[in-house]
């Protein structure tokens, strides 16, 4: 049976855009297991697996279905153990949930304040609605009223990744080497940003942009399956 993995997309379903949907991508191309790109807007999620699902990404590998980029990336650990290790060992696994609070805590926030009205606008007319709805309700301030403040964000943004940037001047991953899942959930929040907005928050010559564009040709350049917003 093949594998499917539902990811978020907009109005346009070859966009998938979500950060946590492309830990799962590339968590998958580390591995190199083939799967089936099943792509719902916001507003389909709850009719997918039997309506048991709230977010997305969902892996159904056989008779699993795995829910959470993290959660999948340990089950693909552990069910394909003979493939390239995602954690490379328990410390791996204890350094990316670092990486997952430090990138949610710091990166997320700032993308969402700058690419929210971008984020609105690919979306489909329900989708649009209820996105609306439900990150106003959450961030208490209406989309325009985030956007405005996203603009303060851009030329900040940078300065956020400071300890990457200063990491990558030793090596050329946070794995070390080659990438790991570390290295997969940094590269989700840029990737959303570029496949959402679009918008240049890092210089040519950045070590970091130098990173994410290595993580963009990984695996055969599955990175580039979605073009820049």
């Amino acid at each position: 049976m093949i594998r499917k993995l539902y990811a978020l997309s907009g109005a346009d379903m070859t966009r998938q855009f979500s950060p946590h949907v492309w830990k799962s991508v590339m968590s998958l191309a580390h591995k190199g297991l083939e799967y089936e790109t099943v792509p719902v807007c916001f507003t389909e999620i709850p009719t997918i697996e039997g309506g048991n699902a709230a977010t997305v990404p969902l892996l159904r590998d056989g008779e699993r279905v795995v829910q959470d980029s993290f959660d999948i990336a340990l089950y693909l650990e552990e069910a394909y153990p003979d493939r390239p290790s995602l954690f490379g060992g328990e410390g791996g696994k204890a350094m990316a949930r670092f990486i997952e609070a430090w990138s949610q805590s710091t990166l997320h926030m700032a993308i969402t304040r700058i690419a929210i009205l971008d984020i609105h606008n690919l979306l489909g007319p329900a989708d649009r609605e209820y996105f609306r709805r439900s990150r106003e309700a959450r961030l208490g301030a209406s989309l325009e009223e985030i956007a405005a403040a996203g603009m303060a964000e851009i030329e900040g943004f940078a300065k956020k990744l400071q300890p990457l940037r200063s990491m990558l001047k030793k090596q050329p991953f946070i794995g070390g080497k080659g990438p790991l899942f570390a290295d997969y959930i940094v590269f989700g929040a840029l990737q959303w940003l570029r496949t959402t907005a679009g918008t240049k928050v890092l210089e040519n010559d950045d070590p970091v942009a130098d990173w994410f564009s290595r993580c963009l040709d990984l695996h055969g350049g599955v990175g580039h399956r979605v073009t820049a917003a």
